[in-house]
């Protein structure tokens, strides 16, 4: 029986970084509220950086325009 190869699957990739590199300053807008549900979970939690594959930099200045859309009040502090 051939034995499962794991771990040969796409690398999860930070979304805002380019080919190039990680531009400068990380800035995420905070009123883009479709790009931040996509870092949510359905509890309005954030994903980690494992599981959002966001670099460092981007995950910091996720975590930021978050918090600000949730003090807008433009996304729910506890979800459904």
């Amino acid at each position: 029986m051939p034995r499962k190869r794991f771990g040969r699957s796409r690398k999860n990739r930070c979304r805002f970084c380019t080919p190039e590199g990680c531009p400068r300053p990380a800035y995420v807008d905070y009123k883009d509220i479709g790009l931040l549900k996509k870092m949510l979970t359905n509890q309005s939690k954030m994903f980690s950086r494992k599981r959002s594959g966001n670099c460092a930099a981007f995950q910091r200045a996720t975590a930021e325009a978050i918090k600000r859309a949730r003090y807008m009040a433009l996304l729910p502090y506890v979800g459904e």
